[in-house]
């Protein structure tokens, strides 16, 4: 029995040394693979001018404009004029179009941004959803001349 327990004792020895060695060698491979990277010239992520094709030409977007068809916080036929910047619907102060009046639109409602591939709708946040065409926006949509737009009670259509 002695030497049955002293084998035991030798075998886990063994078993240990073993798993230190393979455990060593893993990290030195780790090490040498990582260093390896280290030591390799980098690409760089900076493009040239003019690298991507499309990129450095500058189209003037055609933003169009917006028109109130009806609302309870805008006179009807009031319109504004879509830009390179972004146009914020909603009651709070901080919107460009203020709709203090309407009661179902949330304080940060919408919003129509000009982008190179056309005009924008998205909603942002709001509490009623927003609607294009009679249908609720889910996720941002392009708008095309003659669009309905509606934010709460109010009703804008696009033109271009």
């Amino acid at each position: 029995m002695i030497y049955a327990s002293i084998a035991v004792e030798e075998a886990l020895l063994v078993i240990k040394i073993v798993f230190l060695v393979l455990l060593y060698l893993f990290i030195w491979r780790i090490v040498r693979a990582a260093a390896r990277d280290v030591g390799l010239p980098q690409e760089s992520f900076v493009l040239a001018p003019g690298s991507i094709p499309g990129l450095g030409e500058q189209h003037a977007v055609e933003a169009g404009r917006l028109v109130v068809l009806k609302s309870p916080a805008l006179d009807e036929g009031e319109e504004w004029e879509l830009d390179s910047s972004a146009l914020t619907l909603g009651r709070g102060a901080q919107n460009d179009v203020q709709l203090e009046q309407d009661e179902y639109a949330s304080s940060q409602h919408a919003k129509v941004e000009p982008r190179r591939d056309g005009v924008w709708l998205e909603d942002i946040g709001s509490t009623n959803g927003t609607y294009l065409n009679g249908i609720r926006l889910k996720h941002p949509k392009r708008l095309t001349p003659g669009d309905v737009v509606r934010v709460g009670e109010t009703e804008l259509r696009y033109e271009a």
